[in-house]
C-alpha cells in the first residue's frame, strides 16, 4: 500500500531508509524514525484498536505515552511477545510484526462490538449490583465469564529468554524530561560542576522543540539549537543523557526509578544484548520538566478514528512528515488549535472548520488563521461525529446559551483535531509526596509545596511559553546545582494563552449519541452523572465505580474532564471533589525490567553451607529454610523419611549423631556496654553471666511477644557470640540496629554479622566427648572444666574453634565453630573419629523430633506472633530484677497474665501410632458440629522412635491447668482424643545432657 498520507518531505525521519512491517498480517512501508503510529497513519490506517468494554472502532489519538486507544501486541517469536504498547511508543524497525489486541476474529469485525447492543445494562458499576445474584452463580459463572473477558493483550506463554539489567547511580542533579525546560536545566545545573543525569521517555531528545519549526531560540531555529545544546551536554564527562528511559515512580529521598529501553527499536539485537536496564538513581537534587499533556474535548461520539489532539496531528506532521487527514474540522477552546491549523494548511491540508467554543477568540495565532481565511466558526460547538471505522464527518451547532445549541450543520471531514488546552504533568511530583494546588487560571493542578529535595519547570508547572519554559528550566537547573549562574534566552516564536476548557461541551440534550471522557476503558460523561446521582461524591470513589482513570495510561487524557464533568453535576469547584492518585509507574514498564536478574535460580539467592557437597555425596535429600539448603535427612538404602528420621533420631539417643549448625544466624556484639545493650534487648539477665559462659536467650518485640531465641556465649567482658534462628537473623540484626541508633545511641556498641564466618559442627549424643577428645587441643573437654552451656577456645585438627557446650537435642552435645575454609575437613576428621561409634549424620526432621521429645520450642512453629515467653513455658528465661528490655511494659499488662491464654502442652494419643496433623485445631468436647469452639491447635507433632509413640506439641487456652485432662482433635475420620501431658516427653530431669 502507497504511503497515501505521507508529505514529499520534511520530518525527522530517514526516507532514505525505508523499513517493511506488519500490522494484523497486512505488510506496509515505512521509514527509519518512524513510530508504528505515525506509520500507519501514512499509510492510511486509523482503525488500530478496540475499547475494553464495548469494543468501539478506536483510532490513535496522542501521539507519545498518554496514547489511550492504539495498543498493540510487538511479537519477534513466541517467547518474544509484549501485549499492550503503544503504537505511539513502538520504534519501527525492519520487519517489525505487530497485531492488534482485545478483538476477535479480526479488528474490522469484532463480535464483541454485540456489547453495543447491551449497553443500557452494562452502564458505570453494573457489576455490582448485577453479580450479586444469585449467590451461588458467582463461582460457577460469573467470576468464570468475566475472567476470560477481562484484560486486552495477551501475555506470552515461553518463558522470557532476554536479559534485563539493573544498575544503582548517583548525581547531584537529576532532570526529567528532555524538552525545552528540561534541556535548560541541566546545562545550568552542569556549570556547577557536579554530576547530571537528563533522562527523556522518547527516543529523541529534545521534547516540544522537535516540531517547533516556526520558534527561534538565540537567533537558531528551535530544533538546532537543541541538537547543540544536547551536543554540548554530551561532551560533558560528569553529564549522563539517557533517551528511551522512563523515569516512572518517584520515591522517598529522591530515589528515581528509571527503566531504559535498550533493544526494543533494534531489528536484530545481538545475542545476549539486554533488553532493557533498570536504573535506580539517587539524586541529591531533582528537576521535574515533564511537560503536559493536550486535554481532549468531551463531545458526542468523540472516540470514532480519525478524532485526534490537535498537538498530535502537529507532531504527526513535523516530526514524520504524516497528515492525519486530507480535509479536517478542528474542534477547540485552546489558541494551540489554531498552531496546528496553520500548520496542516500550510501543508495542503484543506481546513473544513475551526468550532471554537469561545464566543470571540483572539490572539496572534487566531489572527494567523484569519489571515489564512481559515474558516473559524466562533461560539460553535463539535455536538457528534459520523463514521463506522473513520470519521466522514462532523456535526457542528452554535453555542445559543449556557449548555445550550442550536440548530446542528453537518461538515464533511476524514479526521477531527480537538484542543482543550494543555494539562501539567504533575504525576512524578504526586508520588514524592508533593502538595498540589489548584490554579483556577489555567483551571489546572500545579506543583506546591514539594516534599523531598525538588523542583519543577517549565510546562509542568504552568510556565506553557517557550521563553518563560528556558527560563525556569535554567532557573531551576541553577538553583539545583547551588550556583548563581544567569542567562537569558532570546526567544521568536508565536505562543497560544495557556487557559483551556475542562469537561463535557455544550450539546443538544436530544443526543443519544455518548461522550466519552475514558477512552479506553470507555466512560462517558453518563456514567460519571450516574456515579453522582448514586450518592458518590469523592473523585476517588467515583473513579472506582465507574473506573476512569484506571486504564494502561492511568488517566493521562481523562482526568481533569472527569473532574469537570462531575464538579458540574455535584455543583462544587474542582478543589472540593479531590484529586485521583497518580500511582507508580505512571506510565507502564516491564516485570522483566523490575525483575532483572532475579528470575529462576536467581530469584532468591540460594544458599549453602561448607558442608552441603558433602551431605549432597551423602544422598541427602535437601528443604529450603529461609534462603539456606539445609539436609532434612539421610536415606539409606530404600528408606522414606519416616525411615530414616527414626534411625537417625535412635542414633543419637544411643550413641552420636552429626548435624551441620551452619545456618544459624550469628552476631557479634562488641563494646564496653555490650551487656548493657544485651540487657536491655532480650528479657533475660546478662550483666552477671561470667565469661566462658552460656546462656539461652529470647528475644520479644515491643509488644511482648516472642520474636526470636538462641544461645549466647560470653567471649569477653565486653563481647557476646548471639546466635539466632536460621530465618531470623537479618530480622533481629536489624531489629538489634534500629534500638541501638535510635533509642540508645549513647551505648558503646559494635553490631556484625558474622553467619558466614563461622560454620557449626553439632555433635550430638552420649559418645559425643569420647569422639572429640582425640580431636581437640588447649580446652579441656571434662564435664567438669566444661560443663553444660559453657564455652572454650583452642584447636581442632589444628584449627582455631570456639568450642560450645550445647544442646538441642537433650544429650550430651558440642557445637564446633570453625573458620568455614576448614569446615569440611574439621567435618571429615570428626566422622572418621566417630565411626567406630557409629556415628551418624541426621538433618532437620530429625532434629526437629529429638528437640520436640525435650519440649524444646522453634519459633515459628509453637510461637505465632502472639506467644509471650510465659505461654511457651520460657518465664524463668525473664530477668525479674530488670528495670527494663524491649516488651517489658506489654509483659505487664493484666491481658499476658491471663490464665486463660493459649499455654505450651504435650499431647499423647491414645492409639500410639496415630500421629496428630500439624495444624490440627483443638476441641474440648466430642462430636461438635460446626462452627465449633475452638480451644487451641497442633503446632508440632511427630513419631517418637525413642518412645515407641506419636508425640505432639500445642498451644491450648489454659493449657498447663489442662494436663490430666482428655481432649479432643477433630479430623475426617473423627474426633481424636488426645491427653493432655507436660510437652517435655523424654528425660525430664535433664540427666542425659551431663552424658
Amino acid at each position: 500500500m502507497s504511503q497515501m498520507f505521507r508529505t514529499p518531505a520534511g520530518g525527522r525521519i530517514d526516507r532514505s531508509k525505508p523499513v517493511r512491517f506488519t500490522f494484523d498480517g497486512a505488510s506496509y512501508q515505512g521509514f527509519e524514525g518512524d513510530t508504528l503510529a505515525s506509520a500507519l497513519l501514512a499509510n492510511g490506517v486509523h482503525l488500530m484498536g478496540r475499547s475494553f468494554k464495548y469494543h468501539r472502532p478506536r483510532g490513535v489519538i496522542a501521539s507519545g505515552s498518554d496514547e489511550p486507544n492504539a495498543l498493540v501486541d510487538v511479537r519477534r517469536d513466541a517467547a518474544r511477545s509484549a501485549p499492550n504498547l503503544r503504537a505511539t511508543q513502538v520504534e519501527l524497525y525492519d520487519g517489525l510484526s505487530s497485531e492488534s489486541q482485545n478483538r476477535w476474529p479480526s479488528l474490522s469485525f469484532d463480535v464483541g462490538a454485540l456489547n453495543e447492543l447491551i449497553a443500557p445494562f452494562i452502564s458505570a458499576g453494573f457489576y455490582y449490583k448485577t453479580f450479586m445474584w444469585p449467590r451461588k452463580a458467582w463461582d460457577k459463572l460469573y467470576e468464570p465469564f468475566i475472567r476470560s473477558a477481562a484484560g486486552l493483550g495477551k501475555a506470552p506463554g515461553a518463558p522470557d529468554p532476554d536479559r534485563y539489567l539493573s544498575r544503582y547511580a548517583h548525581c547531584e542533579v537529576l532532570v526529567v524530561g528532555a524538552g525545552p525546560a528540561g534541556i535548560a536545566a541541566a546545562l545550568a545545573a552542569a556549570e556547577g560542576g557536579g554530576r547530571v543525569m537528563l533522562v527523556d521517555e522518547q527516543a529523541e531528545m529534545g521534547g516540544s522543540l522537535l516540531a517547533a519549526t516556526e520558534a527561534f531560540i538565540d537567533g537558531e531555529p528551535a530544533g538546532e539549537w537543541a541538537a547543540k545544546a544536547l551536543a554540548t551536554l554530551a561532551a560533558n564527562p560528569r553529564v549522563t543523557l539517557l533517551s528511551r528511559a522512563t523515569a516512572f515512580g518517584y520515591f522517598a529521598h529522591n530515589m528515581i526509578g528509571v527503566a531504559e529501553r535498550l533493544t526494543e527499536h533494534l531489528a536484530q539485537p545481538k545475542a545476549g544484548q539486554p533488553r532493557e536496564r533498570l536504573w535506580q538513581v539517587r539524586a541529591k537534587e531533582v528537576v521535574l520538566a515533564a511537560g503536559s499533556i493536550e486535554r481532549p474535548l468531551v463531545f458526542p461520539d468523540n472516540d470514532r478514528p480519525g478524532v485526534m489532539l490537535a498537538e498530535a496531528a502537529r507532531t504527526y506532521l513535523r516530526r514524520y512528515g504524516v497528515l492525519p487527514g486530507r480535509r479536517v474540522v478542528i474542534a477547540t477552546g485552546h489558541d494551540g488549535a489554531y498552531r496546528a491549523a496553520l500548520d496542516l494548511h500550510r501543508a495542503g491540508v484543506e481546513i473544513a472548520a475551526i468550532a471554537d467554543v469561545r464566543p470571540d477568540p483572539s490572539g496572534p495565532l487566531v489572527d494567523a488563521a484569519r489571515a489564512a481565511k481559515l474558516p473559524i466558526r466562533a461560539g460553535c460547538a463539535i455536538t457528534g461525529t459520523y463514521g463506522t471505522k473513520r470519521v466522514s464527518g462532523a456535526r457542528l451547532s452554535k453555542i445559543t446559551g449556557a449548555g445550550q445549541v442550536g440548530a446542528a450543520e453537518t461538515v464533511a471531514c476524514d479526521a477531527v483535531l480537538m484542543s482543550g488546552g494543555f494539562t501539567p504533568s504533575v504525576h512524578l511530583f504526586s508520588q514524592s509526596r508533593g502538595k498540589l494546588t489548584w490554579d483556577e487560571n489555567l483551571q489546572a493542578y500545579l506543583p506546591g509545596q514539594s516534599a523531598e529535595a525538588e523542583r519543577s519547570a517549565g510546562a509542568c508547572r504552568g510556565r506553557f511559553g517557550l521563553a518563560e519554559a528556558l527560563a525556569d528550566g535554567w532557573a531551576a537547573g541553577a538553583e539545583a546545582a547551588g550556583v548563581a549562574a544567569q542567562r537569558s534566552f532570546q526567544v521568536k516564536a508565536t505562543e497560544p494563552a495557556p487557559e483551556g476548557v475542562i469537561g463535557a461541551l455544550p450539546h443538544d440534550r436530544g443526543v443519544q449519541a455518548r461522550a466519552f471522557v475514558d477512552w479506553q476503558n470507555d466512560v462517558t460523561t453518563k456514567d460519571l452523572k450516574l456515579a453522582v446521582r448514586e450518592g458518590f461524591q469523592s473523585i476517588e470513589h467515583i473513579k472506582r465505580y465507574t473506573t476512569t482513570g484506571m486504564a494502561t495510561d492511568q488517566g493521562k487524557t481523562s482526568n481533569i474532564n472527569a473532574l469537570g464533568v462531575v464538579s458540574d453535576a455535584l455543583g462544587k469547584p474542582i478543589p472540593k471533589i479531590g484529586l485521583t492518585t497518580f500511582r507508580m509507574p505512571y506510565t507502564p514498564v516491564t516485570f522483566g525490567v523490575l525483575a532483572g536478574l532475579a528470575r529462576e535460580d536467581l530469584f532468591d539467592p540460594i544458599r549453602t553451607t561448607p558442608i552441603h557437597t558433602w551431605a549432597a555425596e551423602q544422598g541427602a535429600v535437601f528443604e529450603d529454610v529461609s534462603l539456606w539448603k539445609r539436609a532434612r535427612y539421610f536415606p539409606r538404602g530404600s528408606e522414606d523419611m519416616e525411615a530414616a528420621v527414626r534411625r537417625e533420631c535412635l542414633a543419637v539417643r544411643s550413641s552420636c549423631g552429626i548435624f551441620d549448625a551452619s545456618t544459624l544466624g550469628k552476631i557479634e556484639v562488641v563494646g564496653p556496654d555490650a551487656a548493657e545493650f544485651m540487657n536491655r534487648m532480650y528479657v533475660n539477665a546478662w550483666t552477671k553471666l561470667g565469661v566462658g559462659k552460656c546462656r539461652y536467650g529470647v528475644l520479644c518485640r515491643e509488644d511482648g511477644f516472642v520474636t526470636d531465641d538462641g544461645v549466647v556465649g560470653r567471649i569477653a567482658k565486653d563481647r557476646f557470640h548471639v546466635t539466632t534462628t536460621t530465618g531470623g537473623a537479618p530480622r533481629v540484626l536489624s531489629m538489634m540496629e534500629d534500638y541501638l541508633q535510635t533509642e540508645w545511641p549513647d551505648l558503646n556498641v559494635w553490631l556484625t554479622s558474622t553467619t558466614e564466618e563461622w560454620a557449626v559442627i553439632a555433635l550430638q549424643g552420649p559418645k559425643a566427648r569420647e569422639i572429640l577428645s582425640g580431636l581437640v587441643e588447649g580446652i579441656d573437654l571434662s564435664p567438669e572444666a566444661l560443663p553444660h552451656m559453657s564455652l572454650g577456645h583452642g584447636t581442632i585438627c589444628g584449627v582455631p574453634t570456639r568450642l560450645f557446650r550445647v544442646s538441642f537435642t537433650g544429650e550430651l552435645g558440642f557445637e564446633v565453630n570453625v573458620a568455614p575454609d576448614h569446615a569440611r575437613a574439621v567435618w571429615e576428621a570428626i566422622w572418621a573419629a566417630g565411626q567406630p561409634y557409629g556415628l551418624t549424620p541426621y538433618g532437620t526432621e530429625t532434629m526437629h523430633v529429638l528437640r520436640a521429645e525435650k519440649g524444646f520450642i522453634i519459633v515459628g512453629q509453637e510461637t505465632d506472633g502472639t506467644a509471650t515467653p510465659d505461654d511457651v513455658g520460657l518465664s524463668w528465661c525473664i530477668g525479674k530484677a530488670k528495670p527494663d528490655f524491649v516488651g517489658k511494659r506489654s509483659l505487664a499488662r493484666p491481658s499476658m497474665a491471663d490464665p486463660d491464654r493459649k499455654q505450651l502442652v504435650g499431647l499423647l494419643t491414645a492409639n500410639p501410632e496415630t500421629v496428630l496433623e500439624e495444624g490440627a485445631q483443638i476441641v474440648a468436647t466430642r462430636g461438635q458440629a460446626p462452627p465449633m469452639t475452638l480451644i487451641g491447635h497442633v503446632t508440632s507433632s511427630y513419631y517418637s522412635a525413642v518412645l515407641g509413640r506419636s508425640i505432639a506439641l500445642a498451644m491450648v487456652r489454659g493449657g498447663r491447668a489442662k494436663v490430666g485432662q482428655t481432649l479432643f482433635s477433630p479430623s475426617p475420620g473423627g474426633d481424636i482424643p488426645v491427653q493432655v501431658v507436660s510437652p517435655v516427653f523424654y528425660d525430664s530431669e535433664g540427666a542425659r545432657v551431663n552424658g
